[in-house]
């Protein structure tokens, strides 16, 4: 338990109760903490951090650009044709008025992208574009590496 010591300057309404101070009493007061409180306080900073993680999750990267449509059908049809093909790769169903687009992973490096692109190419004969975006990151933990999410 923590002791913290308070200097008390009694009023003249506290000296006329009896109950809060008597004749013999000094002005200072001990404070009784439970240590429960510091358990709390360290729950909460963790529960703070957990959160603000979380909106730190977006970074620079790549994606790749699969279909850009104004049939949203079509659109669905490649993001399922993504997921079959490629289930390590994320996909994304956006909606820019009138079109529906569909992009692919999150790649923090270019050359990765290329890779993808290629392959994908061979599913969608109109064209795969490596855009700029920003993707999802899974946070490292301390002593662990940078990966990239994928799923």
């Amino acid at each position: 338990m923590s002791f913290w010591l308070l200097q008390v300057i009694p009023s003249k309404a506290a000296a006329q109760d009896s109950l809060f101070i008597s004749k013999n009493d000094s002005s200072y007061v001990s404070i009784i903490k439970d240590n429960r409180v510091d358990g709390l306080i360290k729950r909460q900073i963790q529960v703070n951090e957990e959160t603000s993680r979380n909106a730190r999750r977006q970074d620079k990267g790549f994606r790749l650009l699969v279909i850009s449509t104004t049939l949203r059908d079509e659109a669905l049809a490649a993001k399922t044709k993504v997921y079959s093909y490629f289930p390590e790769l994320k996909a994304y169903l956006f909606h820019q008025s009138p079109y529906y687009k569909v992009k692919a992973g999150n790649f923090k490096d270019r050359k990765d992208a290329e890779l993808y692109q290629r392959r994908l190419e061979l599913l969608f004969p109109k064209g795969v574009f490596i855009i700029n975006d920003l993707i999802e990151v899974k946070l490292k933990l301390p002593g662990e590496e940078d990966v990239i999410e994928q799923d």
